[in-house]
């Protein structure tokens, strides 16, 4: 055991010079814009949800404007602190409904090993029992226990066993959009296929973390092309987070490591300034009184037409790159 705490420990080290390569800021016009179509005539009522990115140590958010037919309000959703946008229309619903959210956003580039963290929070009793527990898609017994116990076999510090577990997926998981089952971020799918897109790569993560005993999230927003200056967003992308009490909040891009393997190292503890954040977690809670279920993660609108679920939407998501 104590070889490997030494072969991780110059691992790490002799890395985060060429790591920092990778830092940046850039900032963005992003504009998030969706159109619920072909809504049913003599529709009485349509309630939106939408998430909203905030602001935080390396994403700034200023300018933020909503554009809709309806009033809308911004809350607070209690179990992760999410923004979400909630606009309620009534009476003669047009067959179209366009929604636009535009803001400007700086991104910067970190990495937490190389000194580019705040002094971290502290997370509350309640947080940790959630981010220790389950998820729906994400469990924490059966596979994903003997695939942890079996990955990490020695006591190590929460940074190395977390070290362990990132490598595992980067070197087992294959990125890949073919088939039925893939994108849901089902980590007994992954588990079980060893493929996926960047849900399923980290919600695999997330499992084997939290099964370790290590307090872990789910981050979402979208990706900004490296070199191109403007254009639209054809998906989202996903990471995670897991907690360590010295360090606080540590990011990890597995599935883009995987694609991208010389820059494994900068993904461990580390993001580029090429996305943008917009939510935090899984089976998100849009609302208390309402007949809506929990999200399995919130990057799209989520939409009801007379109180059923309505997915006929058609978005546009752009950015274009600001000059300081």
């Amino acid at each position: 055991m104590s070889v490997l705490l030494t072969c991780i420990g110059v691992y790490l080290f002799s890395t985060r010079s060429s790591a920092r390569a990778h830092h940046s800021v850039r900032t963005l016009s992003f504009s998030y814009a969706f159109t619920v179509k072909n809504i049913p005539p003599r529709s009485q009522r349509v309630t939106i949800w939408a998430p909203i990115p905030q602001s935080d140590s390396y994403q700034n958010v200023s300018n933020f404007e909503v554009h809709s037919k309806y009033p809308h309000s911004i809350y607070t959703e209690p179990e992760y602190g999410n923004s979400i946008l909630r606009i309620e229309g009534a009476d003669e619903i047009p067959m179209n409904l366009p929604v636009s959210i535009n803001f400007q956003v700086t991104r910067t580039g970190h990495r937490i090993l190389d000194g580019d963290h705040k002094r971290p929070t502290t997370i509350s009793p309640v947080s940790l029992k959630r981010l220790l527990s389950a998820d729906r898609l994400v469990p924490i017994d059966g596979k994903i226990s003997s695939e942890a116990k079996r990955v990490v076999q020695f006591p190590l510090p929460v940074l190395q066993k977390a070290r362990v577990l990132y490598d595992h997926v980067v070197r087992t998981m294959h990125y890949d959009k073919t088939g039925v089952g893939w994108g849901r971020g089902d980590a007994v799918y992954a588990c079980d296929t060893r493929r996926g897109n960047c849900t399923d790569f980290h919600s695999l993560f997330i499992g084997l973390a939290r099964a370790s005993g290590i307090p872990s999230r789910f981050v979402i927003g979208f990706p900004i092309p490296e070199r191109i200056t403007q254009g639209d967003i054809a998906g989202y992308h996903c990471w995670a987070e897991f907690y360590d009490d010295t360090l606080g909040w540590i990011p990890v891009d597995a599935s883009e490591a995987n694609k991208h393997l010389q820059k494994k190292e900068f993904y461990f503890g580390g993001v580029d300034a090429n996305r943008v954040q917009f939510s935090v977690g899984r089976d998100i809670r849009l609302s208390a009184s309402e007949n809506v279920e929990p999200q399995n993660y919130f990057i799209y609108p989520y939409i009801l037409v007379d109180g059923k679920p309505f997915d006929n939407v058609e978005f546009r998501i752009r950015f274009s790159d600001l000059t300081e």
